[in-house]
């Protein structure tokens, strides 16, 4: 367990525990939420919501300069900005990480040397000798996973013929086919059907010798057979996929192919769809945005044209023009920043009727998405309705926002109550249909979850399916919990069941959207608390006790995003006030109040806090796709302290969690 040197009051921490603990005082909490509503409010938008950045690692600022130099068009000043990002990045092994405080990282580390090179910094510099030692210490170019060689490929830096297959005639399979694209997750889906039209056209740009990649293939693997490798075992799905990929390969050397045609009309029509019909670009993400624009391109699309112009304004959307470090966001988080920031502050004291969470609860509801898109596909609920992530993603609401904005509304007392409760009836109704076969709520459709496709040859990005996960199911059975949702229902019972089934041996669940089991074994003590079930039971103790194990020494929490790739790392790192906010309200969730382990836990949010209201946070703690991509949520180290505050006091004090506006009228 982390030993941290700070200003913070340091308690011993061997266990069994002889101690003075340092009571929190209630002027001290007091004081602490005053500060931390008066940050929170002072960042609202005019319109009402709020939005905070989301800071990633370097590889998108890399992926910006490989594309600027595949398109012929490179704004330099833009370059040299993007270039500066990565340098500051740079670690002292001469690698580049995905996480802060991580290890070089390959596919991070080839990016930001070819993006340096591209952009004229010679490879005999002292920095880029070091970045390729370690680059070909960790394997070089071959170690990396399908999507980044793919975008070498695009600048004839990998052979096209070692990448797997992406046939674009699989946006025209039925849905009753074994396979099609809606089995695979939406993330998925919306990077894949544009690199299907870039597979198809291959659209490669010739690079000058001095900036090709040759010295990061290992000596005397350039020509070598790079195809993905095959299973020791004969029948396994890995290697019937990579058998099929080898035919694919085969037919796409015959000139006939019946279906192309039409595959990549549907394919393009698709793309444009998404990006032209309520949407801030394809799915609102960095990938599928950046992947769409090449598709265009290759498609034959012009500058003038408006879908091209509006896919670009989009991307360009996600950009952070700060003189001091040019960064890229990987999306936009105004509606789960806003949402949070309600039930923080509703949470804290601030009444239901206040101007600023009247104006936040009806910039949400206008954020409603009434549009039918992809998760109807497997999901036949008749009405459309829930939530995106991002200010306009109408294609793809998700249960994760949709359950965190009706905890914030419920808070809020409404000028139009009438609206409000349709809306609130709408939304729960669309909720609830997402319940998955295995009893668990995933994030953006429901039951992609067969665990064959994970063998797909293109799918080592670790995120083919959108599983169903512990926080996101505990966070709706919190929703249900709150508006008096009927706790013998099926559709409790099997959730908690799900819970149960998941629950990992010492105790802890596992947190697919935030880092990582702290993150999941609070969500689901706070989802057990709100639902009505006995705290007292020992499966649910032994969630309580894991996260007092892995308490700091400082009286913190923190947890390293190596956990999702080694989980003997689970519930170890240095303390951050959002994680340790975490498990306060987890331990909060189990009753007796007077836990040293909770006090010590309050001392720590105390004595960071910042004389403006807001904790300092350079880790990260968000989770975009295990092992492979992470996010630090801005908001997440001033909304999340605030909220473990307010819950120690209503707890405290007998009120649990503020009363609801609305109740479940469900029968």
């Amino acid at each position: 367990m982390p030993t941290r040197s700070s200003n913070v009051i340091s308690l011993p921490t061997a266990r069994p525990r002889v101690e003075t603990v340092y009571q929190a005082t209630d002027a001290d909490i007091n004081a602490a939420i005053s500060r931390a509503q008066t940050n929170l409010l002072r960042q609202q938008k005019p319109d009402g919501h709020w939005c905070g950045e989301l800071f990633v690692d370097s590889t998108l600022c890399s992926d910006y300069v490989l594309y600027m130099h595949w398109l012929g068009e490179i704004d330099p000043e833009l370059q040299e900005r993007c270039t500066q990002h990565i340098l500051k990045r740079q670690l002292s092994d001469g690698g580049w990480n995905i996480y802060f405080g991580g290890p070089s990282e390959i596919n991070a580390s080839v990016k930001a040397y070819f993006a340096l090179k591209l952009a004229g910094y010679s490879a005999d510099l002292p920095f880029m000798l070091e970045a390729r030692a370690n680059i070909l210490r960790l394997g070089g170019i071959p170690r990396m996973n399908t999507f980044s060689k793919l975008y070498l490929a695009l600048l004839g830096q990998f052979p096209w013929k070692y990448l797997p297959t992406i046939p674009v005639e699989m946006i025209v399979l039925p849905t009753w086919a074994p396979f099609h694209i809606y089995k695979m997750s939406s993330w998925s889906r919306a990077m894949l059907v544009p690199l299907a039209i870039i597979n198809h056209f291959k659209p490669t740009r010739e690079l000058p010798g001095e900036k090709q990649l040759h010295e990061l293939y290992p000596l005397g693997t350039e020509h070598k057979d790079f195809r993905l490798a095959r299973d020791e075992r004969t029948l396994t799905w890995r290697n019937l996929f990579l058998r099929a990929d080898d035919t694919l390969k085969m037919l796409h050397r015959i000139s006939w192919k019946p279906f192309r045609k039409r595959a990549l009309e549907e394919a393009e029509r698709w793309i444009v769809e998404r990006i032209d019909e309520g949407s801030d670009g394809l799915a609102t993400v960095f990938p599928a945005m950046l992947n769409a624009l090449i598709a265009l391109h290759a498609l034959g699309y012009t500058k003038g044209h408006p879908i091209l112009a509006k896919a670009k304004k989009d991307f360009e959307g996600l950009f952070v023009n700060d003189p001091d470090d040019f960064r890229i966001q990987p999306c936009l988080a105004p509606v789960w920043d806003t949402a949070i920031n309600i039930i923080a502050l509703a949470e804290s004291g601030i009444p239901p009727e206040h101007k600023a969470l009247q104006k936040a609860a009806e910039w949400l509801a206008s954020k409603e998405v009434r549009i039918r898109g992809d998760w109807m596909i497997n999901n036949s609920h008749p009405e459309a309705s829930g939530w995106a992530f991002e200010y306009n993603n109408v294609y793809y609401p998700d249960t994760d926002d949709t359950a965190m904005v009706l905890m914030a509304l419920r808070l809020v007392q409404s000028n139009d109550a009438k609206s409000y409760e349709d809306l609130f009836s709408r939304a729960l109704a669309w909720q609830l249909s997402f319940q998955c076969r295995d009893g668990g709520w995933a994030a953006f459709d429901k039951d992609v979850i067969d665990g064959w496709l994970e063998n797909m040859p293109f799918a080592d990005h670790n995120a083919i399916l959108d599983p169903t996960c512990s926080d996101l199911t505990a966070r709706t059975l919190e929703l249900f919990g709150y508006i008096d949702f009927d706790r013998k229902d099926l559709s409790v019972r099997e959730a908690i069941r799900y819970l149960i089934e998941t629950q990992e041996d010492d105790g802890s669940w596992y947190g697919r959207w935030g880092v990582n089991y702290i993150y999941g074994t609070w969500q689901v003590l706070r989802g057990l608390r709100a639902i009505g079930q006995e705290m007292t039971q020992d499966w649910v103790l032994r969630g309580r006790d894991w996260l007092e194990s892995c308490q700091n020494d400082d009286g913190g929490w923190g947890e390293t995003c190596a956990s999702y790739e080694n989980p003997s790392l689970k519930g170890q790192g240095e303390s951050t006030a959002s994680q340790t906010s975490w498990a306060i309200m987890g331990i909060c969730a189990c009753g007796d109040l007077n836990r040293a382990s909770l006090q010590r836990g309050l001392r720590y949010l105390l004595s960071t806090q910042q004389e403006d209201g807001s904790w300092n946070e350079p880790q990260i703690t968000g989770t975009g796709f295990p092992k492979v991509f992470y996010l630090r949520y801005g908001m997440y180290c001033q909304n999340f302290p605030l909220l473990a505050l307010a819950t120690y006091v209503n707890y405290r004090t007998g009120l649990g969690h503020r009363p609801s506006f609305f109740r479940c009228t469900r029968s």
